[in-house]
């Protein structure tokens, strides 16, 4: 039965970055009211505006846009709210909607309660390494009888696959702490009883207080990411990177840790953290049965790597010689550009260009590393102790001008992009643009 047909629902937030087109669009699908409301004009969102123009039925969507109408919230059936809303628990509207007793969930949880296979989902979350271990878990298990497909916080929406998504197909979802406090603690907004959800398979990745300016305080972040656990059955199945907490199970539940990656699998991406994220990969892949470790290593000798995540992107002319480019504009975080430089270092001397967005964490842990330049940017320029170089732009070229031969360059902002970019693939795609302005031959060599 379809209980979305004849409703209205209230989409908050479509973001730059389109968080709330796979939603909106799928709701319009089910015979849904749908109103779009966002605090950005609408020349901002023209790409995710075009988007749902290509994706729903004809005037099934309207718009509030440049500022957020009280009525939208409480003259509804549901508010569908954009992960990516800060503090939801105190926001206005948020509040005005769970008072009114309308419904307030986010397109995960949607994702979640149509699944049609709890025991197929294998859930990741942590801090560091998501989604790159959430890809190769997907990568391994894509080529099994059973099959597989990747959501979450990695891009995208599955609401439009589940009509057709059978129950021995594996699900793959990437998780955040935003994701895991809707699906998990979202009843503390209306007083419901308390939802516990949590995957047959459960993954976690290393951890360091992160999303500060979205959550409370550390604990509070923590405490969203440790809820992945809670809701976990007999049988079900957890496994942790070696260097991830040793947080509690459900009764029950199995855990373990990250094995060794076998010494006979040659990743065809680099570094250290990258084997630490194909060990923990492979041994969720071999928790799950899907697979034999024979099959699953052989898949993940193929796998390419993300856009944006430690990116390989070839050899420029710079000034004073010929350097490699790296771009890692996923990296938000500072234990992520630690990790990045530590990959890339062996190559050569590391002229790394970091900063952005201020997400309220130290960034102690990047001035510590040993470069031959750091070229700051963004918000957290002053924060960082190498030349203030304000816009990317400005870091690429001096990066560029500063390089000897064999050095590397590479963007690892730390930091989230908000500041100057709609997102970080944005914030990638202009590193490499400015890098092929500024390489003496104008292409890689």
């Amino acid at each position: 039965m379809n209980q979305w047909a004849g409703k209205r629902a209230t989409v908050m937030g479509l973001g730059r970055f389109g968080g709330g087109v796979g939603v909106a669009s799928w709701l319009a699908r089910q015979g849904t009211e749908v109103l779009v409301t966002d605090l950005l004009e609408a020349p901002a969102l023209a790409e995710p505006i075009a988007e749902l123009e290509r994706t729903a039925p004809n005037g099934s969507i309207s718009y509030a846009l440049g500022t957020h109408d009280p009525q939208h919230f409480v003259e509804t059936d549901a508010v569908i709210v954009n992960p990516a809303v800060p503090k939801p628990w105190l926001n206005p509207h948020v509040r005005a909607a769970a008072s009114a007793g309308v419904r307030v969930t986010t397109e995960i949880e949607l994702v979640v309660e149509h699944l049609p296979n709890r025991s197929r989902v294998i859930g990741v979350t942590g801090s560091v390494g998501k989604s790159t271990t959430a890809a190769m878990i997907d990568h391994m298990l894509a080529p099994t009888d059973a099959g597989s497909v990747l959501g979450g916080n990695i891009g995208g929406t599955l609401l439009n696959q589940l009509d057709a998504l059978p129950a021995s197909r594996w699900v793959v979802l990437e998780l955040s702490s935003a994701m895991l406090w809707w699906i998990n603690r979202a009843h503390t907004l209306s007083g419901r009883l308390p939802s516990q959800w949590s995957p047959g398979l459960s993954v976690i990745t290393p951890f360091a207080p992160n999303h500060l300016d979205w959550h409370d305080d550390a604990a509070h972040y923590e405490d969203a990411k440790r809820s992945l656990l809670e809701g976990q059955q007999p049988g079900d199945h957890a496994v942790f990177a070696a260097s991830a907490p040793d947080w509690p199970v459900a009764p029950g539940a199995r855990a373990q840790q990250a094995g060794e990656l076998a010494e006979r699998c040659t990743l065809a991406v680099p570094g250290g953290h990258n084997r630490d994220n194909a060990a923990l990969a492979l041994s969720a892949v071999l928790a799950s049965g899907a697979t034999t470790e024979d099959e699953a290593v052989e898949s993940l000798r193929s796998f390419p790597g993300l856009p944006h995540r430690l990116q390989a992107l070839g050899e420029f002319a710079a000034r004073h010689g010929t350097i490699r480019a790296f771009n890692d504009s996923k990296s938000t975080t500072p234990e992520a550009t630690v990790r990045a430089v530590e990959a890339v270092v062996p190559l050569g001397p590391v002229r790394l260009i970091a900063g952005g967005y201020d997400k309220g964490v130290s960034l102690d842990a990047i001035n510590s590393l040993p470069l031959a330049g750091l070229y700051a940017i963004g918000a957290t320029a002053a924060m960082l102790k190498g030349q203030s170089c304000c816009t990317l732009e400005v870091a690429v070229e001096r990066a560029m001008n500063d390089a000897h031969e064999g050095d590397v360059i590479l963007l690892s902002p730390g930091c989230a992009s908000w500041d100057q970019f709609t997102n970080f693939t944005q914030r990638g795609d202009y590193f490499i643009q400015a890098l092929h302005a500024h390489a003496r031959q104008g292409s890689p060599t």
